[in-house]
Formats: structure tokens, C-alpha cells, sequence
């Protein structure tokens, strides 16, 4: 079985992880994700609850990985940008 070059990528505030790494043809993103090793560096990473991304793109887990893939895993958010706008909207008109 062929194997294809791809890459996993986890971003935290101050630092990323990028590893390159050969997985077998007909593997998900998910699948891709456990052979990196990424989650014996990241141990925080939530499988079940984490989102998935191919180059900027939402994907499910379960999305075969192509030649050249980079998979993403994408922290939840801390804040929702839609209310931080409002609020600054708000504050831009009060003052």
C-alpha cells in the first residue's frame, strides 16, 4: 500500500507543532492524527471534542487524508468573535 506524505498541526498561543509524517493511503484525518504521535506532545488534545481542518478547511474526522494533506487540529475558542464585535461596537458608540 502506497504510503502519503502529510503534515499535523496544532497551534497554541506562544508556540505550534508541526510534524511530518507518512501514513498509509486510506487513512481519516483522525486516523492520521493518532500515528503522528501528536497526542504523546500534546496530551490536552480531545479526540472526541477537537475540530479537524485540511489546509484552513473544516473536515470531519472521519475525512480520508490526501498526498500533501496538512491536518489541522483546532482549539476551541475562548471567546465567540461575533460577541466580542458587539461589544466593541458598543463601546466605539458610547464614547
Amino acid at each position: 500500500m502506497p504510503l502519503l506524505r502529510i503534515e499535523v498541526v496544532y497551534a497554541l498561543p506562544d508556540r505550534q507543532t508541526v510534524l511530518a509524517c507518512d501514513v498509509a493511503e486510506g487513512m481519516t484525518v483522525g486516523q492520521s492524527v493518532i500515528s503522528s504521535g501528536i497526542l504523546e506532545q500534546h496530551p490536552e488534545i480531545d479526540l472526541e471534542n477537537a475540530d479537524f481542518g485540511l489546509w484552513n478547511e473544516r473536515v470531519a474526522q472521519d475525512c480520508l487524508v490526501r498526498d500533501g494533506d496538512r491536518v489541522e487540529i483546532y482549539r476551541p475558542l475562548i471567546a465567540d468573535p461575533k460577541q466580542i464585535r458587539r461589544k466593541q461596537a458598543r463601546d466605539a458608540r458610547k464614547r
